[in-house]
């Protein structure tokens, strides 16, 4: 052989050499796994009292019976309750809605109607004001605002709150007669509350957009915008867009010819920006725009459903589009009405129409329309956009003659008018089938703009039925739509038709609406306290998807009935952990609507204990643990803070020490069988506080283990004691049991479950880990799982036996143990998530609790590669980010448009478009001088201090298999790493032990990470090429036949002269420069 080739193989073989010579076989490491395993579980057991706490639950058995939980019927049950609940609802509703048409019938219509002669509450004035204000301004703000515990708020049943939107004049004629006339409306509100006690929020919601609701309340202005500007707008509310109109599919199509750039094209964006906030996830929907040719705005090729990522992708690519070229309206035209001819994809199949947003032209498109819509089957909206002299002749043709509307958006204050009157047209065909049309419809579910929470709401719309008409259109006058009449159900009030207290912490209720969304589960949390949105959380979000349950979601949306059981993927409570559970899912329809109910069980939640110590003498021995000067003597208690008593709520400014007190009073006073108590509920906390206090006493007799911080149990009841009582002090988990995550992992796996704090810098110095196990017990051939044990293990007690269980004393050359900093080894322990919950380095001690990934990039990535973890990412759309913040430099100007300032002044369109902006600016300056800046601010502007809704990826590890065993090598450049990684047996915990980190510094050293972090979500191009299964409304209102109104928009036939003209800019002009400066704050 060659000397060079000699030498080279030398050289690669001390380069290449491991550093792991000497590493402890397979069979040592197994031994010492035994060892770690066996000393951990029999410290936690005799520490807990785990059997001993199995023999006292026998011993208690005569003060308690084993029930069954009967999915099926309990499904019905529940089922039929929420029937009847919504039932009643809608009832009232009906009344509402016929009493509505009744009064503005017998309205008679004046035009000589005067503000200060018409008494009503304005719920957006100070209900602060002095006397001598309110008479000055001549207001009414009731004397009789009481704070209520439904609504958790002031209100007045005596009378109702009116809310005007800010760029609505409420002198206007139009509105002083509405308030005239819906004044009547307060007796039925009143009519209806003393029938049915329970009822929240009833809102008649304008076409005006004035809504009046009861009880009376103060405004809440949620807005983010500078000075607090209001812009709630009833008609732009999700439920007013769902009762006002059948769903629709809609084309928006975009001019982007070189004649729209600059502020037109800027206007248009904004326009169509608004356009989209008027649709529903009933709606579908797309964009195009169009000059020479014609293209799709995004990457959807189709129509697709208006919901909120869909359109924000439409915004976001609208936003992109540049103004060239010259104008071809057949272009866009045709590629319009071949999308909405579509069959093949999914649509709502109701109210098509096109809406087109351009600057104008001479092209009229005639033989397009002819061509595709000869029946005027599709509606065509069209908007003059900017301020221009272009011709707008054709384009208000292509509106009135295929049955649309033609509006003008000169500025961008009209955009949100504007933008969303089209619904008043589409609301003509559900007016002509009026009686088919009264359905009683039930929304997603969405934030209450009162601060009443999450809430889904009734809406049926409300009709003109008069026959005398305006001296305009006297015999047109029943195709108007006067509004949608609502009322309010809180989730909390369905909550309390499924209770799930014999259910254990893992079963549930949840309940989905034809869109698969759901409006009842416990993961169904939004953290953003603004109400712009529906909560569209879709049940394959709410939970980790499988095949199984895409077939659930499908077959409770078409109103079946069923039941499935799984093995499925479980998120543990704090999304750390991934679980495999066994779950039983069981549903049936909501009959009377459009919902399905769920009941979600566990194997082990198929029977619960029921408490039977009805007697007082038994229920105060069992309760007297509970006070708070025996915490010493039965360790530190917490109850979780349900209803167990009307009267006595849980209030989360107080402590639960407090709300245990409260308990204890009550109780004391009343007595647990009270008929304001949920007596089970009751007994079984009294029945759990006196089988723990039993506990606790054994613990007392045999004292502490060395190593062993504090002890605890915990229980399906909701009790939990920690003891000695100074542990309890700084005891941080939940006490909710429900909610609490050990206690559901420990249910879900018959292991002993180590749970480490999550890591923070501020908690990187807790010198504990938490140890727990779920107890079984077994009666009468039925096992059960109604409690959970556990210990705080001490970090350094542990760390000394987990390096002492390693040490050997005849070691020669090779590894011996995990010595304590040792330079060649590090020994790891990791729980089922990749967290670390012990190693034998001290700098990796205070790391307790942090991921794996982030201490030892290298070695983690290679035991994703040998599948001792699993990866699952999934996305949480209900997470809370902090606003972006984006750059003011290309603000453009501001400017306003509001048509119903015009009214005030009755001058319509005397003037051209330039004059009447600079008329419509003074006028909205003097009268809200805000509301200019709020126009355009509205969407660029955020308040920094408040957070905002977003999404974020989530990445949960988890263990890939039941492999015990994995061991190898990795290659790190010019050196190796050896490792085995063992599993505890009955533990969620591997031990690791490796050749230390510092010894291969070529390894890779970016951290793989497992915070959550947000994110765009999935991409909505690629969701839309296979949308999830969903259904319509069964009804559709959409017929255009017989349509005679010849109201289609446009300019008035008054024309000023040129002179007169002339003149008027240059007043305004003048005026302008001084008012405008003086009324809008910079």
């Amino acid at each position: 052989m060659d000397y060079s080739v000699c030498l080279l193989l030398l050289l690669s073989s001390i380069s290449s050499v491991s550093v792991g010579a000497g590493f402890p076989t397979a069979q040592i490491i197994k031994a010492w796994v035994e060892q770690m395993q066996k000393e951990l579980i029999t410290l936690t057991d005799t520490a807990s009292g785990m059997e001993h706490l199995i023999q006292i639950y026998r011993k208690h058995s005569p003060h308690f019976t084993v029930e069954t939980n009967n999915a099926t019927e309990l499904v019905a049950t529940a089922a039929g309750n929420i029937e009847r609940l919504l039932a009643n609802r809608s009832e009232a509703l009906k009344r509402l809605a016929a009493e509505a048409e009744k009064f503005q019938m017998e309205h008679e219509w004046r035009d000589d109607s005067e503000l200060d002669k018409i008494v009503y509450y304005n719920a957006k004035e100070d209900i602060n004001q002095t006397e001598e204000l309110k008479r000055k301004k001549n207001r009414y703000i009731p004397d009789d605002f009481e704070e209520d515990p439904d609504f958790k708020r002031l209100v007045s049943y005596n009378t109702t709150a009116v809310h005007i939107p800010t760029d609505i004049y409420e002198g206007s004629t139009i509105i002083l007669n509405e308030l005239n006339w819906t004044e009547a409306l307060e007796d039925v509100f009143r009519k209806n509350k003393e029938e049915d006690p329970s009822l929240l929020w009833q809102v008649f919601g304008s076409a005006t957009g004035l809504a009046r609701y009861y009880p009376a309340s103060p405004w809440t202005n949620s807005s983010n915008l500078p000075n607090k500007i209001d812009l709630y707008d009833v008609r732009r509310r999700p439920w007013y867009i769902q009762g006002a109109a059948s769903p629709k599919d809609m084309l928006i199509l975009v001019d982007a010819s070189g004649s729209v750039s600059g502020l037109t094209l800027k206007l248009i964006r904004q326009s169509v920006g608004k356009m989209l906030e008027t649709l529903s996830d009933d709606d579908f929907v797309n964009v195009l725009f169009f000059n020479e040719g014609a293209n799709n705005a995004s990457c959807f090729q189709n129509l697709v459903q208006a919901n909120v990522r869909n359109k924000n992708k439409l915004k976001a690519d609208v936003n992109k589009i540049t103004a060239k070229g010259i104008t071809n309206y057949k272009a866009g035209f045709e590629m319009a009405f071949k999308q909405l001819a579509q069959t093949n994809v999914a649509r709502a199949n109701c109210n098509k129409i096109i809406m087109l947003f351009t600057d104008g032209g001479e092209e009229k498109a005639e033989e397009i329309f002819k061509l595709y819509n000869p029946n005027q089957a599709v509606r065509i909206f069209t908007f003059s956009v900017g301020q221009h002299n272009y011709d707008k002749g054709p384009i208000q043709w292509m509106a009135c003659t295929n049955k649309g509307y033609y509006y003008e958006i000169p500025s961008i204050g009209a955009t949100r008018i504007n933008t969303q009157e089209y619904l008043d047209v589409l609301g003509r065909p559900m007016v002509k089938e009026s009686r088919k049309a009264k359905q009683v419809q039930w929304t997603n579910v969405y934030l209450d703009a009162l601060d009443l929470g999450l809430v889904i709401t009734g809406t049926l719309p409300v009709f003109n039925k008069t026959g005398m008409g305006t001296k305009k259109a006297p015999k047109y006058q029943n195709q108007l739509i006067l509004g949608v009449m609502a009322i309010d159900v809180s989730l909390e009030d369905i909550k309390r038709l499924t209770p799930r207290f014999t259910f254990g912490p893992n079963g549930y209720y949840f309940a989905i609406d034809p869109n698969g969304y759901v409006l009842l589960h416990p993961n169904l949390q939004p953290l953003t306290l603004e109400f712009a949105d529906p909560v569209t959380l879709d049940f394959l979000d709410a939970e980790l998807e499988n095949d199984i349950k895409v077939e659930i979601r499908k077959k409770m949306i078409d109103a079946q009935t069923g039941s499935y059981t799984i093995d499925t993927l479980v998120k543990s409570q704090d999304e750390r952990y991934i679980d495999v559970g066994k779950r039983t899912y069981t549903f049936a329809p909501v009959k009377g609507t459009d919902y399905s109910l769920a009941l979600v069980l566990p194997d082990y939640s198929m029977h619960y204990i029921a408490a039977k110590i009805g007697d007082t003498i038994t229920q105060a021995k069992f309760s007297e643990s509970l006070l708070a000067d025996k915490f010493d003597e039965y360790g530190y208690t917490f109850i979780a803070p349900r209803m167990y008593c009307k009267d006595l709520k849980p209030d989360k400014k107080k402590n639960n020490t407090e709300f245990l007190m409260d308990f204890n009073d009550f109780i004391d006073t009343k007595t647990p069988n009270h008929p304001l108590c949920n007596v089970e509920l009751v007994n079984r906390l009294l029945l759990d506080a006196g089988i723990t206090a039993e506990l606790i006493k054994i613990w007392k007799s045999n004292g502490l283990q060395d190593g062993v911080l504090a002890r605890f149990v915990a229980t399906d009841g909701g009790i939990t004691r920690v003891y000695p009582k100074s542990a309890g002090l700084s005891w941080k988990e939940d006490p909710e049991t429900y909610e609490s995550s050990f206690y559901k992992r420990s249910l879900d796996n018959d292991l002993y479950i180590f749970t480490p704090t999550p890591y923070t810098k501020e908690n990187s110095s807790d010198d504990s880990i938490l140890v727990s196990k779920a107890v079984h017990i077994e009666i009468n051939g039925i096992t059960l799982k109604p409690a959970v044990v556990g210990v705080k293990l001490d970090i350094s007690a542990w760390m000394a036996s987990f390096i002492n269980t390693t040490y050997r004393m005849d070691c020669n050359d090779e590894i011996c143990d995990c010595e304590r900093n040792s330079e060649t080894v590090d020994c790891s322990i990791l729980d089922d998530g990749g967290f670390l919950v012990m190693s034998n380095q001290d700098d990796d001690i205070s790391k307790i609790g942090r991921f794996f990934g982030v201490v030892d990039p290298a070695l983690m990535a290679e035991l994703l590669n040998e599948s001792l973890f699993d990866i699952k990412k999934t996305f949480d759309y209900q997470s809370t980010c902090d606003p972006k913040k984006e750059s003011k430099a290309a603000a453009g100007l501001r400017s306003v448009y509001v048509p119903t300032i015009a009214d005030i002044l009755n001058v319509g369109w005397w003037a051209t478009a330039a004059a009447w902006s600079i008329l419509q600016q003074l006028l909205v300056s003097i009268t809200f001088p805000n509301f200019l800046d709020a126009a355009e601010m509205e969407d660029e502007m955020s308040d920094g201090k408040h957070k905002q809704a977003c999404i974020t990826e989530q990445t949960q590890y988890f263990f890939a298999d039941d492999r015990l065993s994995f061991s190898g090598n990795f290659d790190c450049l010019n050196c190796s790493r050896m490792y085995h990684a063992e599993k505890l047996p009955r533990t969620n915990l591997v031990f690791i032990i490796a050749d230390r980190k510092g010894l291969c510094s070529a390894c890779p050293s970016k951290p793989i990470t497992q915070e959550e972090k947000q994110s765009e979500g999935p991409d909505p191009c690629i969701l839309s090429n296979n949308p999830r299964y969903r259904k319509g409304p069964a009804v559709c209102f959409d017929n255009t036949e017989h349509e005679e109104d010849p109201d289609c928009g446009g300019a008035s036939g008054l024309s000023p002269s040129l002179w007169l003209m002339v003149a008027l800019q240059l007043v305004l002009l003048w005026v302008l420069t001084g008012s405008r400066h003086h009324a809008i704050p910079s």
